[in-house]
Order: structure tokens, then C-alpha cells, then sequence
């Protein structure tokens, strides 16, 4: 299998073999469990859809229940497909996946959504530097977009241009992110550097390729 599903738990620290301080996010990824197989002949291209954290049944549509049923297994949030995998590797519905797919040292991307900031200028948005000087009598123009495009001609803004809007809230792949250190009991994988999301957020880890 390619990948799973985890929950982004926050950041700490290890030491690597040169005694360098690394940071690292923790990540709790597993146990997901296969509740559905698409095949090249049934539904037009070959994929494994897991499950990832428990719900409550009370809050699953009749639809949903019935579609864990089928694997065996009790409600959960999140679902996602993987269409990446090992040729040859056959999964049975209701398998359980746990971190111990991926190993120490290999690298892997990681896929999230980034915290949203709301509506912000082009200073915090596109990093410009604004006027910077309140010199000839500029006293509200630090952190202005300045000109966005010609009068008379071509008479409009172009598509594109860099202005103020809302930030954040993106789908984000960090890739070639090196695995630091995994801890199988509590299912926990430590990946080096940031990964995109807020503590508690659903992502997506998938072998480097």
C-alpha cells in the first residue's frame, strides 16, 4: 500500500545520529481499514478507499452505515481513495492498515489543508513591501498594492494580478519529507519539518515517488 490516512497531532523534536536537532510533526496515521476495492472492470480505473477515525453511528447517513457494513466495519469520519499501490498487492475488505507500512529514513509527501487567515492584504498575501516611507506627504500608503494597471489602455485589470483577498484554506502537498521516527504502539509516524493544517487536521501520507 502507498499511503494512509492520519491526524496531524502537533510538532516536537529528535536528535538525529550527528546529535543535530531536527523538528518534526507527529502524526497519527492509522489505523485505517480498506472499505472498498474499485477494479479496472466494475468502475473504470483501480483504486483502495480507506477509513480513518471513529464516528458516532448516530451521526452516519443510512447510505454510509451501510457502505461499512459491507467492510465490516464501525462508522468512520473520513474517507479518501488511494490509487497507488504495489502491483500485485491484493487487499480484502475490512484490512487493517497500520503505520508499520512505511519504514524509518524513506521519504514521503504529505497532503493538507492549510489554516485559512481570512481576508488579507497584499503585504501578508503576495509579500510585498508597500511604500515603506511616509515621505511627499504619504501617510496611508504603507502597506497600499500601489498602481494595478494602465488607465486608457488596455482600460482594465488583467487576470491574475496580485491583489488583497482571502488567504488560506488550500489543499497543500509537502513532498520528499524524510520519515524521523515511528512509534507502532500508538501508531504514530514523526516526519521532518512542517506539514500544512492545524493540530487535529485530517491528512493524506503517501510513499515518495
Amino acid at each position: 500500500m502507498s499511503g494512509l490516512i492520519g491526524k496531524k497531532l502537533g510538532m516536537t523534536s529528535v536528535f538525529d545520529e550527528n546529535g543535530k536537532n531536527i523538528p518534526c510533526t507527529i502524526i497519527q496515521a492509522g489505523p485505517c481499514y480498506v472499505t472498498q476495492i474499485k477494479t479496472l472492470e466494475n468502475d473504470g480505473y483501480e483504486a483502495i478507499q480507506l477509513a480513518f477515525d471513529d464516528k458516532k453511528e448516530k451521526r452516519t447517513s443510512k447510505a454510509m452505515k451501510k457502505h461499512f457494513e459491507k467492510a465490516g466495519v464501525t462508522p468512520k469520519r473520513i474517507v479518501r481513495e488511494f490509487t497507488r499501490f504495489e502491483a500485485g498487492s491484493r487487499k480484502d475488505y475490512g484490512e487493517e492498515l497500520r503505520v508499520d507500512i512505511f519504514v524509518e529514513g524513506e521519504y514521503v509527501d504529505v497532503v493538507g489543508t492549510s489554516k485559512g487567515k481570512g481576508f488579507q492584504g497584499v503585504v501578508k498575501r503576495h509579500g510585498f513591501s508597500g511604500v515603506n516611507d511616509q515621505t511627499h506627504g504619504q501617510h496611508n500608503r504603507m502597506r497600499a498594492p500601489g498602481s494595478i494597471g494602465a488607465s486608457s489602455y488596455p482600460s482594465r485589470v488583467f487576470k491574475g494580478m496580485r491583489m488583497a483577498g482571502r488567504m488560506g484554506g488550500d489543499r497543500v502537498k509537502m513532498i520528499n519529507l524524510q520519515v524521523m521516527k515511528i512509534i507502532l504502539e500508538k501508531d504514530l509516524i514523526l516526519v521532518k519539518g512542517a506539514v500544512p493544517g492545524s493540530v487535529g487536521s485530517y491528512v493524506i501520507i503517501e510513499r515518495w515517488s
